[in-house]
């Protein structure tokens, strides 16, 4: 038999996407539910994510946020800790961290994350699905409905929709502007915040447009997780496997037949395992980047073998290497190579966090001329001070120079009041008498103190004339 005959130079000979038809219009995916103790299992786990999901905003710890992003005064707070712009070896080395510990666990577990723990997922499977199958009269079973939905189910799901999306838009914001802003934000009116309420508008309608019609693409085309794992997976990965040994070939389940006279293998080609996947694709072709391991072609399956009387596990949790009958090798590079490097990045990560200072201070000179010769024949050097301070209260620093009497410190205000958390900038002039400086330089030291953590010593070149140099 030759190729299909195409109608057209586009026509696909297959799916191009498991979301498409081959016309290129939108195939809707409406997976069949089917119930096993993975399923249950998920169901658990995702209600308790989305429990802490929400809570975590309302959680503090030592007075701060569990979790609060302030992208807008760049302070990040992680389980009591606020961090900010100035910690960038902190935030790279985090960074690095967090993602070979994507690499390490995506090389020992596969995709587990993606089908038991992404947002993406647990919102779309356990919350807006079952909302679906509610309004279309699919509840507990999954799949097209039998008849048409009437209008005013699918005006009450896109109404479901909208408010969980509402919900969902908030609790996401708390994580970036705390519950307490997002509070004044719901109770007062949209003229008061204008930029806040098209935000919460903007963020809602995002939601809305991901899971009430992107849905399931999210995964398939936009998340870059599942794209990275044909790198990040090697042959010993744990993945959801259909056993080809045992399944093939397909066929029709045979009655009264026994298993040594069998035409053919396990797999009975019901198809139960295709229209109950989220993403819509077959398993039995092998590991595909639209699996998500969600494990309900799992359920599926050995509802069916259990049913045929036959063993469970003809589509399982195994490996490449372990469908393909080859030895389980328990230590490979990447599980060798992935926990030194997190082992040494924390070890980096402890020694940074035990120098941490509760403020940091720099000492800068202004731009411009390095020195001022004053009428009174002084020579005067424009510095700036900045000052970050850490502590979680707010602190007032004091300039001092030490052991100089011939020095002269002038500022706008000392001491100099910081807020928790933020950074300011204060200008001072130092002068000395010329006949100080000796090769143009004389060195100086200041204190900076806030009369209790905080207690700094810095030194200082200050610049002078030479041969009689005038910068008046």
């Amino acid at each position: 038999m030759g190729e299909p005959q195409r109608t057209s130079l586009l026509d696909a000979p297959e799916h191009v996407l498991s979301t498409l038809q081959k016309d290129g219009s939108r195939r809707w995916l409406r997976p069949r539910l089917s119930h096993g103790h993975f399923l249950t299992a998920r169901r658990i786990a995702a209600y308790l994510l989305i429990v802490i999901f929400t809570a975590i905003p309302y959680t503090s710890i030592n007075g701060k946020p569990t979790i609060l992003l302030d992208v807008v005064h760049r302070q990040f707070t992680l389980f009591g800790k606020t961090f900010l712009p100035t910690d960038t070896v902190l935030l790279a080395l985090g960074m690095v961290g967090f993602i070979i510990t994507i690499f390490l666990f995506t090389a020992v577990l596969g995709r587990v994350w993606c089908g038991w723990a992404c947002p993406q997922t647990v919102y779309m499977e356990f919350v807006f699905r079952p909302i679906e199958r509610l309004c279309h009269g699919t509840a507990g079973r999954g799949g097209a409905a039998n008849r048409p939905v009437p209008k005013w189910r699918m005006a009450l799901k896109h109404v479901l929709y909208f408010l969980i999306s509402i919900y969902l838009a908030h609790t996401f914001l708390a994580y970036f502007v705390g519950v307490e802003n997002l509070r004044h934000w719901i109770l007062g009116s949209p003229f008061e915040h204008p930029v806040a309420f098209v935000v919460m508008t903007v963020t809602t309608l995002l939601m809305l447009f991901d899971f009430g019609y992107f849905r399931e693409q999210m995964c398939i085309l936009a998340c870059p997780y599942g794209r990275f794992q044909s790198v990040m997976l090697d042959r010993q990965s744990l993945i959801i496997s259909y056993d080809p040994q045992r399944g093939e070939p397909r066929g029709k389940f045979e009655k009264h037949v026994a298993s040594g006279a069998r035409r053919f293998g396990d797999c009975v080609d019901c198809h139960q395992c295709v229209t109950t996947c989220p993403t819509g694709i077959d398993i039995r072709q092998g590991l595909q980047l639209e699996c998500i391991g969600c494990a309900q072609c799992i359920d599926a399956c050995d509802a069916v073998m259990v049913k045929l009387g036959r063993s469970p596990g003809l589509i399982r949790y195994s490996s490449q290497d372990a469908i393909d009958g080859k030895p389980r090798r328990r230590f490979r590079p990447r599980l060798v190579f992935y926990p030194t490097l997190l082992v040494i990045i924390a070890a980096l990560l402890a020694v940074v966090v035990s120098h941490r200072q509760p403020a940091d201070i720099t000492l800068m000179r202004n731009p411009g001329l390095p020195f001022v010769l004053n009428p009174d024949g002084r020579v005067a050097n424009n510095l700036r001070v900045k000052i970050t301070n850490r502590q979680s209260s707010p602190a007032s620093f004091s300039v001092s120079i030490i052991d100089d009497p011939q020095a002269q410190l002038t500022m706008s205000s000392n001491p100099v009041m910081v807020k928790p958390g933020e950074s300011l900038t204060v200008g001072l002039v130092i002068t000395l008498p010329r006949e100080v400086f000796v090769a143009e330089k004389h060195p100086l030291k200041l204190r900076v103190t806030d009369g209790d953590a905080v207690n700094r010593q810095l030194d200082y070149q200050m610049m002078g004339p030479s041969n009689g140099a005038n910068h008046e």
